[in-house]
């Protein structure tokens, strides 16, 4: 997979987790452990999205 392709799949991965922590947040009892799961996740993506940018410039 190249480096653009593995980037465009963060950031669709990213996005679903932005979603998924959006719905989480906002049921009526939101479950905080899997709220606080996703966005570790999502911050480890973030990150590795940020990797790939810079080995790409």
């Amino acid at each position: 997979m190249s480096l653009y392709a593995r980037l465009d799949a963060l950031k669709e991965r990213h996005a679903s987790l932005e979603s998924r922590i959006f719905d989480e947040d906002n049921r009526p009892q939101p479950d905080a452990e899997a709220i606080a799961r996703l966005k570790i996740e999502k911050l480890q993506i973030k990150d590795e999205m940020e990797r790939i940018r810079t080995s790409l410039h």
